[in-house]
């Protein structure tokens, strides 16, 4: 039986029986793991237990996933003999990555609330105007004119008029024929780097920064720049010198979070935006500016595009965050001259976006339905904050940050890859600090979501996880 010890997790010891199992050919190649229910049934474990031994196994090249089918031991000739004995491999420390990390947004078979989740729970979302707004747009003889032939490339009409006086709002001035939709945020994100960039190209990136965004962009081949956020901004001085760089090494991008940035909270001071502005001028590189919070955030807050007009920079925002996860609507606003490209790039991916549910996010919008619901996640989110910092300040914990927005950057005083193991036994998700970084180093941070993370019994279980580690 696997057994509790602080020497070594849950996780690790399933990995090791696997491992060991299939290194001395009792799991033959071929041979499909048991599901992750199964597995977690049959060992008396998590499921997040399963998935995250699953996923070390992978990364030994013992296993490969298969699509919609599960996990499948690998042939002995297509895997690299390890180096290390099964032992030492079995206790080598396993981070947890982006893709563990999503996968585990799929994998929700814990009751318990999840402080590393991206998004906040599905009971803060849930609403009657947007099933509403559905319902308005597939009852009718629109349904009919929607389904029927492919959409607008662009996006839809109504929806694009929508989102261009929505962004007046904010200050960001772009007409409809400055808009594009996206199957969600990050798809609107793919869509410029695989306009304006080509594989080994450098890309400076805020960090820490989001995971997701630094696994997209090395799977695409590019070559990350990181850059220190600060509370102000970016660090300019960091920025200067990669600009600097000889014929070749000059970055062409940037990718930022000016609002409530990820994982600090951090939001862009004006005099730093200035700069910023001004660098990008003199070094002819562009900025793309993720606004994926601007839902939790102030109107008045500082934001490149408002000062820019959009003209080296390009707007990204969507709505998964805040009202329908599964929508999956994003959008980006762009200067006219680099419309064309980045229309054409969203052709040759998916053609057009479903425009039903496009319609249906411009009726919400227009309505002003969906600023009421801002309203109150605004508010429920205020108090979950306050809730939140204490319990974490109780267990010992410091923030990083000034606590604002949806996440939490909070120092544990311990190696949080190693946490990630252990709470992932008791059923918790976390998210590591390294995980936040390019290159991964140890790190004693880690970011939780305010909304998941007002569970006491979560911060019993941490400080008791955490000590083991002291």
């Amino acid at each position: 039986m696997l057994t509790r010890t602080a020497g070594l997790s849950l996780t690790d010891q399933l990995s090791a029986r696997f491992a060991e199992r299939i290194r001395g050919r009792l799991l033959a190649p071929g041979a499909r793991l048991p599901s992750v229910r199964e597995c977690a049934r049959q060992h008396g474990v998590s499921p997040h237990t399963v998935v995250a031994a699953y996923d070390q196994l992978q990364a030994q090249g013992l296993v490969e996933a298969r699509r919609q089918r599960g996990f499948f031991v690998r042939d002995a000739a297509a895997r690299a003999e390890p180096s290390l004995s099964s032992a030492a491999a079995a206790a080598a420390p396993v981070q947890a990555d982006a893709s563990s990390l999503i996968r585990s947004m799929f994998h929700r078979h814990s009751a318990k609330p999840q402080p590393g989740m991206g998004v906040f729970p599905p009971d803060w979302l849930d609403n009657t105007f947007a099933p509403a707004a559905l319902r308005r747009v597939i009852g009718g003889p629109t349904l009919q004119e929607l389904s029927l032939q492919y959409g607008e490339p662009a996006g839809d009409a109504v929806l694009r008029r929508s989102l261009s006086q929505k962004l007046m709002g904010i200050n960001v001035a772009a007409g409809p024929d400055q808009i594009i939709t996206t199957v969600g945020a990050t798809h609107a994100l793919d869509i410029v780097s695989r306009t304006l960039l080509r594989a080994g190209d450098p890309v400076m990136v805020e960090e820490p920064g989001w995971a997701i965004e630094f696994a997209r962009l090395e799977a695409l081949g590019m070559r990350i720049l990181p850059v220190p956020r600060r509370p102000d901004g970016p660090d300019l001085d960091v920025m200067a010198r990669y600009c600097e760089a000889g014929e070749g090494h000059r970055p062409k991008l940037f990718v930022s979070v000016s609002v409530l940035h990820n994982p600090t909270g951090y939001s862009l001071a004006p005099g730093s935006a200035h700069r910023l502005l001004q660098l990008a001028s003199r070094h002819d590189f562009h900025i793309v500016e993720d606004d994926t919070y601007s839902h939790l955030a102030p109107d008045h807050a500082t934001r490149l595009c408002a000062l820019d007009g959009l003209q080296r920079t390009i707007y990204v925002s969507g709505f998964a965050k805040i009202l329908a996860p599964n929508w999956r609507i994003g959008y980006l606003a762009a200067p006219p001259s680099l419309y064309p490209r980045l229309l054409e790039t969203k052709l040759l991916a998916t053609l057009t976006t479903p425009a039903i549910f496009e319609r249906a996010l411009a009726w919400c919008i227009d309505q002003g339905q969906l600023r009421r619901h801002c309203e109150r996640i605004r508010a429920r989110l205020d108090a979950a904050r306050s809730r939140t910092v204490k319990l974490a300040l109780a267990a010992g914990c410091t923030f990083a940050s000034e606590p604002a927005g949806l996440f939490g950057w909070v120092d544990t005083g311990v190696d949080t890859d190693a946490l990630t193991q252990r709470l992932l036994d008791e059923g918790y998700l976390i998210a590591p600090g390294s995980l936040f970084h390019a290159r991964r180093p140890p790190d004693t941070r880690m970011r939780v979501n305010f909304a998941s993370a007002q569970d006491a019994q979560f911060w019993k279980a941490f400080a008791r996880l955490r000590d083991t580690l002291r």
